[in-house]
């Protein structure tokens, strides 16, 4: 019997919007299924995609450039991780993708959305995730809850509240324009509310189709 081809669910939000909690929850729910997973982030993934988040969190640089190296990571992601595992029937669940580029680059920095279309297309115009869920948050609550960590931030972590503000609306905007994709989760709720919506979002639009 052939092998299907696995599905790509992704996870999105300002920083501090609390995604990374729940990767690991829908990792351990789709294994349980008895199903392969492949976890990974952006930017990263990949040793050449691990150096460039480095440069691309912590050194200062033009916009363009840091959307053209965000989207070079991305290829060879995709090359190396994601699209061999899709074709082998591997599930993928990535923290972050292009719907990041298009609000950080696109919203907080000010790239030109065509530039950004251009790139997207070039890069991988023939995928997108199956499914995706977007933690809204509003900024000040998201700063609070890094601050409360106490760690070190990245640049994009140091910028100005109005940064963050246009990302949040980059975020929405692009989740308005692809709502049978992305699935926007009031990230203010409680941990284990959380926890069901999202459970419940992938039997219903990906592991239904498995049966």
């Amino acid at each position: 019997m052939p092998i299907g081809r696995g599905k790509f669910i992704t996870f999105e939000g300002i920083d501090g919007a609390g995604k990374s909690t729940h990767i690991a929850t829908v990792v351990e729910l789709l294994r349980a299924r008895g199903l392969d997973v492949v976890a990974t982030r952006e930017p990263g993934g990949t040793p050449l995609g691990e150096r460039l988040r480095e440069l691309l969190l912590h050194e200062p640089m033009h916009p363009e450039t840091e959307a053209l190296l965000m989207f070079a990571a991305r290829r060879e992601h995709l090359a190396r991780v994601i699209e061999p595992a899709l074709s082998n029937g591997v599930w993928v669940v990535c923290d972050r993708f292009s719907d990041a580029t298009y609000a950080y680059q696109g919203g907080g920095r000010g790239l030109d959305k065509a530039r950004f279309a251009s790139l997207e297309h070039w890069v991988h115009g023939h995928l997108q995730p199956d499914l995706t869920f977007l933690f809204d948050l509003p900024p000040e609550v998201a700063g609070e809850r890094i601050a409360r960590q106490g760690r070190a931030l990245d640049k994009f972590e140091r910028e100005r509240a109005d940064f963050h503000e246009r990302v949040r609306r980059a975020y929405l905007e692009r989740a308005a324009s692809a709502l049978r994709r992305i699935r926007v989760v009031n990230a203010g709720q409680g941990v284990e509310e959380i926890g069901k919506i999202i459970g419940e979002t992938v039997m219903t639009h990906c592991l239904a189709t498995e049966a």
